[in-house]
């Protein structure tokens, strides 16, 4: 892989793994409409390594109560705020990384990595996202999060595991749907973030055990860290702009690139 395919691969999975406009997506369409070859599983696993150091650092501050809390909540000591984050996130990862985990394994996962299916999910889930954002009650804040919510955004975020859905875009919608703010919904969905970009990228590195090369490593490391810069900067200039702006400007990329999508897998 020359080093140009390299560093775009790493900046488009930094930019739009935390944008809802689905990073898996774009990464397919890649390839598939470039005639680029596939960056491959390791790659895979090191531009989750990336984004996974930019959300944890830039919501460090939830992120230490959520550690400090775990050891309670695994005990079973839900009594504190902490460990009802901590709990929280571990709930809401589940549904996940079950259903996730059967789809890699009878190899469903593979099966729907096509451009027609990106773009009925770019189109669909974009004007899903637009409805909740528009309809939704704005009365709720993350320090309402609780049990019942983390139970059903976990259900919301297993249909990002249909490519095009968009992990953070699907958890957003469902956190308008509750009725929480723009800016909390989407804190709620980045945090949601961590604990699933650490599964996924445990059973990407199962497949990957065995195939590490110098060259690789290299690679790898080149790419954890644009992955790392670009998301740290995507989710900077999200989270600022959603003080002013709705999700609709992304709604949009979503609807124009789905429609083309769609045009193009079936003409």
């Amino acid at each position: 892989m020359s080093l140009f395919q390299l560093i775009l691969v790493a900046i488009i999975q930094g930019i739009t793994e935390f944008l809802p406009i689905s990073s898996s997506g774009h990464l397919i369409l890649l390839p598939s409409l470039t005639g680029m070859e596939d960056q491959g599983l390791a790659i895979d696993v090191a531009v989750h390594v990336g984004t996974l150091g930019a959300v944890v650092l830039y919501f460090w501050s939830d992120v230490k109560l959520a550690l400090a809390g775990l050891p309670r909540a695994l005990r079973g000591r839900i009594d504190t705020p902490q460990s009802r984050m901590a709990l929280a996130l571990i709930v809401a990862t589940i549904p996940t990384v079950i259903v996730g985990a059967i789809l890699h394994l009878t190899g469903l996962s593979s099966a729907m990595r096509s451009v027609a299916v990106i773009g009925w999910t770019m189109l669909g889930f974009g004007l899903l996202l637009y409805w909740m954002d528009q309809k939704g009650p704005q009365t709720k804040e993350a320090g309402d999060w609780g049990l019942r919510d983390a139970v059903i955004l976990g259900l919301w975020q297993v249909l990002a595991l249909i490519p095009g859905t968009s992990r953070s875009g699907i958890c957003i919608t469902g956190a308008r749907y509750l009725g929480y703010t723009r800016e909390d919904g989407a804190r709620i969905a980045m945090l949601m973030s961590i604990p699933t970009i650490i599964a996924s990228g445990a059973l990407l590195s199962l497949d990957v055990i065995g195939q590490a090369n110098a060259q690789l490593a290299k690679d790898s490391a080149i790419a954890a860290v644009f992955a790392f810069v670009s998301a740290l900067l995507a989710l900077n200039l999200m989270m600022r702009l959603l003080r002013s702006v709705s999700f609709t400007p992304y709604v949009i990329y979503r609807v124009i690139l789905g429609t083309i999508l769609l045009i193009v897998a079936y003409s």
